[in-house]
């Protein structure tokens, strides 16, 4: 058999294999190891290693674009400094995804602008990294995709669909209140949840002004039964991140706009200058 005809025979069997990456790097591996003097053995296991790592890549490619984040975020950008009442120390952990493994969930509490929905992007991110199957949703979005599944008699699929997530985001509860079918559905995507993956929720409220979003005292209550059962809670209590860029934005330099009168006895006016 010539030569140029074992090329395309394994070409022909690695694509009908679906090994892209051995088909498309094994030139430059026999040539390496034909430098390297490496054995049979070794020289299959490089290409076997490309195929699984360059495999493994493509996975988590599709699993952050299926997640759906609204900006890709990592924790390496977010600036702890600025916001001191978040522990950095339990952040990290939550990186490591275990709390994924135990179906624990992670409440970010904190004013708008503090870096909440970055913090659950980078979990996101994190669990899309180590194979998980992760979904980002705003709040309102979720609800209203719910409430249009409803009308279309979908809306058990749908709630099936997240089911089999592993990380479900819902990003701004507290935002805007619901109706009562919408906080209703809303329960049964948290009811769902309970103890088969892991919620990741943000929220500019306080546990007890929620009952205002969910109008009901016993729906509310039953929905931070379940969400707070094994919850990491995370208060972010700092300044907006947003208002200082803008504040930077038009005062570069960290300088601030003179909001002092000529008349400020702190700072001399024109007449007063005028006379010295």
């Amino acid at each position: 058999m010539t030569q140029n005809k074992s090329h395309l025979l394994l070409a022909h069997y690695l694509k009908q294999l679906k090994l892209p990456t051995i088909l498309r790097e094994y030139a430059a591996v026999v040539t390496a190891c034909t430098q390297d003097r490496c054995d049979y053995v070794s020289f299959l296991l490089r290409l076997v290693e490309r195929e699984a790592l360059d495999r493994e890549q493509r996975a988590a490619e599709r699993r952050i674009k299926n997640a759906r984040f609204p900006l890709l975020k990592t924790l390496d950008t977010f600036d702890f400094t600025a916001q001191p009442s978040l522990s950095e120390k339990l952040v990290r952990e939550l990186m490591g995804g275990e709390y994924v493994e135990r179906q624990e969930n992670v409440l970010l509490v904190g004013n708008s602008g503090t870096g909440k929905t970055h913090l659950a992007s980078a979990l996101g991110f994190a669990g899309c990294t180590q194979g998980r199957r992760v979904r980002f949703f705003t709040v309102k979005a979720l609800v209203t995709y719910l409430l249009e599944m409803t009308e279309q008699r979908q809306v058990e699929r749908t709630l099936r669909h997240l089911e089999r997530q592993d990380i479900l985001i819902l990003d701004e509860l507290g935002y805007v209140p619901f109706s009562k079918t919408g906080a209703e559905l809303l329960f049964e995507v948290v009811s769902r949840a309970y103890e088969r993956l892991s919620l990741i929720v943000t929220t500019n409220l306080p546990f007890e002004s929620w009952t205002e979003v969910f109008g009901s005292e016993r729906l509310t209550g039953a929905l931070l039964d379940r969400l707070t059962h094994r919850v990491h809670i995370l208060e972010a209590n700092g300044p907006s991140y947003r208002l200082r860029e803008s504040q930077h934005r038009l005062h570069p330099g960290g300088s601030q706009p003179d909001r002092r009168t000529p008349t400020d006895p702190a700072e001399p006016g024109p007449e007063d200058v005028s006379k010295k």
